[in-house]
């Protein structure tokens, strides 16, 4: 069972409350207070820690990555919560799962966010992992393997070139 939610822009005038104490406009508000949070910690479908994560993954790809359309959803069976949506202007939505960087990931785990989650005919996430000072990564995953794009311009080329030559005559 997968539970939806989408994003709503929110109004960045103050609160009442946030103008009251000026240490406490300082601080900001906290995020376990915003109501995206709250509503993701209602689902009841992961630990604390990845929610808290999923939201840090949340706020990052609305604010600093300027996502469309972001939503969340949560895995009964996987017990985790990911999100869906749009990278700048594109049309087609996106699957990113968020991951705290201590949490192990193995392969029979990918290829069961892959089963469960991905679109069957598009079986493709993006793994973003969270560290404690909160800097996301971000890495792609695809079912098989796929060629890398060729290098933007011949000077690319030139430089890898040359530096297989430096490698090959220091040993």
């Amino acid at each position: 069972m997968d539970v939806e939610t989408e994003c709503e822009p929110e109004d960045p005038s103050p609160s009442p409350a946030a103008e009251g104490d000026k240490e406490e406009q300082w601080r900001g508000p906290r995020p376990r207070d915003h109501p995206k949070y709250t509503e993701m910690m209602a689902l009841d479908i992961a630990d604390s820690t990845q929610v808290y994560t999923a939201f840090l993954v949340f706020l990052d790809l609305l604010e600093a990555r300027n996502w469309k359309d972001v939503i969340y959803k949560g895995s009964e069976e996987l017990q985790l919560i990911y999100l869906q949506g749009c990278p700048g202007e594109q049309e087609e939505m996106e699957l990113v799962v968020p991951m705290p960087i201590h949490m192990t990931l193995s392969h029979e785990r990918i290829r069961q966010i892959m089963e469960c989650v991905c679109d069957q005919s598009k079986k493709e996430f993006t793994l973003a992992i969270v560290d404690s000072d909160s800097t996301v990564v971000y890495y792609q995953f695809t079912n098989g393997f796929v060629i890398p794009d060729p290098p933007d311009s011949v000077e690319e080329v030139d430089s890898r070139q040359s530096r297989k030559r430096q490698k090959k005559f220091r040993r």
